[in-house]
């Protein structure tokens, strides 16, 4: 999805057409719902990832269905505004899921005897994950502190500046605690690497 919307927004630049936005609630939701899982009924068990149904045909669907929104604009208009905010705030707190980050602002407000066994918690002190996280949640502040004001013009440049704002954190954090904090392999495939190099220990 990001692909093509990096493309389209090149095209739209060259032809003075608006910006497309990558929607991260709805792309979330929608890699979410393509997971397949086991299904649990112990208390406490965790489903097991068994794949995913590969398919383009609900995203194709979601953007049909938003282009023909703009010709129902007469109708839609009667669906108060509360309703849609509700609608996207479930979508977004539902999503929220399984986020490293969303897990890590969660320890702020837990005690140590409460914290999930999170593989990243068995390798980097907690003091230095609540750093690398405050550092995370100030860019996010301010880029948010930037969109909603007329300084919202150079938000690309402010995403792009994140790019040097990483590269700095090399300097603060060692490869080790960076590579159980930010990295791209999902938190369950480092979990079951680490239970397995524990079990051959």
């Amino acid at each position: 999805d990001l692909f093509w919307v990096g493309i389209l927004m090149a095209v739209c630049s060259f032809m003075g057409l608006p910006w497309y936005v990558a929607a991260t609630v709805i792309s979330i939701a929608h890699i979410d719902s393509l997971k397949m899982e086991t299904e649990t009924s112990a208390p406490g068990e965790q489903p097991q990832f068994l794949g995913v149904r590969e398919q383009r045909v609900t995203g194709i669907i979601v953007f049909v269905l938003t282009g023909i929104s703009v010709f129902l604009a007469p109708i839609l208009k009667y669906i108060p505004m509360p309703v849609l905010y509700g609608v996207f705030l479930y979508m977004g707190v539902a999503s929220l899921n399984g986020i490293q980050f969303w897990d890590r602002c969660k320890l702020f407000l837990m005690p140590a005897k409460h914290q999930p066994d999170y593989v990243f918690l068995r390798h980097v002190p907690l003091r230095r994950i609540h750093l690398f996280t405050l550092v995370q949640i100030v860019c996010l502040a301010i880029l948010w502190i930037l969109k909603s004001t007329v300084a919202a013009i150079i938000f690309p440049v402010m995403i792009l500046a994140l790019i040097l704002v990483r590269r700095l954190l090399d300097f603060v954090f060692s490869q080790h605690d960076l590579a159980w904090i930010d990295n791209i392999i999902p938190e369950k495939e480092k979990k079951k690497e680490d239970d397995k190099k524990k079990k051959k220990k």
